[in-house]
């Protein structure tokens, strides 16, 4: 799935698009995980204005009506030439003034929505602070994890306590400061949660500089591959040796997702 640096890059990689007129909306899959608005065509004749992220979903302001994009787990925007022919699981194409976006998912999980108050209350509202606004930091994080006894990483994956901290990003920042994943989120220690806080705005911003993690075929809108993936230490090297101890790295299973670990530089500590 992308995560918050994939679709910041995503996001950038489509600015092209800005000021731009829509010239014709064309869906040919309605059915994502949430039914496409029908009324869509409502986009034709307005130029898009701005593009921003809250968490893993992009905002896109045209003139007079608002969108709210997610990637899902296989979405991906493409910015085309016209006259480009249609691959499969292409779901909708938004063709603009010199070229198209065109929207492809082949697991349908991702969603194209209005941006209204509805939408605002039910998918936004609840969102936790961005982890690289200074709404998040040592107090803040200390104050949400005090009463979680769910292993660290499954609570800093929450996205009612921090958004956008993916598998591969969680991995990563707790393996640099020697946190066990399982480590019950209460038991952290004042030092640590100011570690885990800078090292979470340090792995992201560094993600993000990099283009993202392309593991399969993430690709931008203009289909530059990402690069962070060539920096991981613990992300799926489970049966490696560590980089700092030569230990073999583990791996465990918390919250449904692969959790590597070294065992040597991350005791669990009860």
């Amino acid at each position: 799935m992308p995560e918050l640096p994939e679709v910041e890059t995503t996001k950038n990689s489509l600015l092209p698009l800005l000021n731009q007129k829509v010239m014709a909306v064309t869906v040919y899959q309605p059915k994502l995980r949430w039914p496409m608005p029908s009324d869509i065509e409502q986009l034709i004749g307005q130029r898009l204005s701005s593009l921003s992220r809250r968490s893993k979903y992009i905002f896109a302001e045209f003139e007079t009506h608002s969108m709210l994009w997610h990637l899902g787990m296989s979405g991906s925007f493409r910015l085309c030439a016209l006259d480009e022919p249609l691959r499969k699981h292409d779901h909708l194409v938004i063709q603009f003034e010199t070229i198209e976006l065109r929207y492809h998912d082949p697991r349908r999980f991702g969603c194209i929505l209005w941006l209204n108050e509805d939408t605002q209350q039910k998918l936004i509202q609840p969102l936790g602070p961005e982890p690289l606004s200074t709404a998040f930091n040592a107090k803040y994080l200390k104050e949400a994890l005090q009463r979680k006894k769910t292993p660290i990483k499954v609570a800093i994956m929450d996205n009612h306590v921090v958004v956008g901290v993916g598998n591969i990003y969680a991995t990563e920042s707790l393996f640099n400061i020697g946190i066990h994943p399982a480590q019950p989120a209460n038991t952290l220690q004042e030092k640590h949660i100011e570690q885990l806080t800078l090292e979470i705005k340090r792995i992201l911003a560094q993600a993000i500089q990099l283009g993202g993690s392309t593991l399969r075929d993430y690709t931008n809108a203009v289909g530059e591959n990402g690069y962070f993936q060539q920096t991981l230490l613990a992300y799926g090297r489970a049966g490696e040796m560590c980089v700092n101890c030569e230990t073999t790295l583990e791996n465990i299973k918390l919250g449904q997702r692969a959790s590597v670990f070294c065992p040597q530089c991350q005791p669990l500590k009860v």
